[in-house]
């Protein structure tokens, strides 16, 4: 089974951390627009059993995704399964409906905007986003997806590239998370 083992940092210095990065050779694709909706399984609490299930929209492609609990405290670590939907607006609207009619309930939206690169540092290449999230601010991501048998070492790895960064916020909340503790009601929030 492979896991998504990440942390995630929020950006206290941006130019000293793009420094760094562009020392390790990361150059950041232009970013992107990501829109976030999130659903709460109708018989579980998603909040109480720590998963997530979302519709994820980048300009016209679509994807759900769901992400289980997380199984340890250091490093986010939870497994991730992501399916393609069909493009268009469309499509996302209708795979909604079909979520609410089995009972799913509409959580929250989460809008960014994400930066992703990759940097090759001592043996591996990390995934990056650098997000800028409506009403949260910047972060940073770092992600590996390895086999479970992998978890540990991957844990590790990230933690030297933290130091190395100078990362030392870390924000172990998703951004959902963040977002619902701010006590808005951001499902009836333009997605733009």
């Amino acid at each position: 089974m492979k896991l998504e083992v990440e942390q995630k940092y929020r950006i206290e210095r941006p130019d000293e951390l793009r420094r760094l990065l562009t020392h390790l050779g990361a150059s950041f694709r232009p970013a992107v627009r990501q829109i976030d909706s999130y659903f709460n399984h109708p018989s579980r609490d998603f909040a109480q059993t720590d998963e997530a299930l979302r519709i994820r929209t980048i300009g016209k492609r679509n994807f759900v995704t769901y992400k289980g609990p997380k199984l340890d405290s250091r490093v986010k670590t939870r497994r991730e399964l992501e399916q393609p939907l069909a493009d268009g607006a469309e499509a996302a609207d209708r795979f909604c409906e079909l979520l609410t009619a089995l009972g799913f309930r509409a959580t929250a939206v989460v809008a960014k905007w994400r930066a992703s690169a990759e940097v090759d540092w001592r043996d591996t290449k990390y995934e990056l986003a650098w997000d800028t999230v409506d009403a949260l601010g910047e972060f940073l991501e770092i992600e590996l997806v390895v086999d479970e048998t992998e978890r540990e070492s991957a844990q590790t790895r990230i933690a030297a590239l933290e130091t190395e960064l100078q990362c030392n916020s870390v924000e172990r909340r998703s951004y959902l998370e963040m977002v619902l503790a701010r006590g808005s009601n951001p499902r009836n929030s333009p997605a733009t």
